[in-house]
C-alpha cells in the first residue's frame, strides 16, 4: 500500500485535525507555512507521509511548490488541494473550487461542521 494513500474520511479527520491546531497555536491565517503545518501534524502525531496531503490544504500555491522543489518532488497542488476539499465538504466543492482559494474563503460552506470554529472566535487575522 503507497503510504501517502489516504481515504476521503481519513483526509477529512486529518484535515479537520490539523485545522484546529494550526488555528489554536498560529491563530486564523488564510495559509500556513510548511514549517507550521509540519508542526501541526507532530503535535497530532499524524503520519508523516501524509504531510503534503495537509500542505495542499494549508499552505500557498507558492509554498507548497517551493518546498516540494526543494525535496526533490513532483506534487499537483491543485489536484491533491481539490481532493482534500472535496473530502472536507462531502463533494460539494467540485461547483466552486479554485485551487488558488484559502481553505478560509471557500463559499457557502460552514466550516463548523469541520472545524472547531470556537476556536476561530479567540483570534484574528
Amino acid at each position: 500500500m503507497n503510504p501517502c494513500a489516504i481515504s476521503l474520511a481519513s483526509k477529512k479527520r486529518f484535515a479537520k485535525r490539523i485545522g484546529d491546531d494550526l488555528v489554536r497555536h498560529y491563530g486564523k491565517k488564510k495559509f500556513y507555512s510548511t514549517a507550521m503545518v509540519r508542526s501541526s501534524a507532530r503535535r497530532q502525531n499524524t503520519n508523516a507521509a501524509w504531510d503534503c496531503w495537509a500542505y495542499s490544504l494549508f499552505t500557498s500555491p507558492r509554498e507548497f511548490n517551493e518546498y516540494h522543489r526543494t525535496i526533490g518532488e513532483t506534487c499537483d497542488y491543485a489536484l491533491m488541494k481539490g481532493d482534500m476539499a472535496a473530502a472536507v465538504t462531502d463533494g460539494a466543492s467540485a461547483s466552486w473550487f479554485d485551487a488558488d482559494v484559502s481553505w478560509l474563503d471557500w463559499p457557502d460552506f460552514d466550516l463548523s461542521s469541520v472545524f472547531d470554529l470556537s476556536v476561530f472566535d479567540i483570534v484574528s487575522f
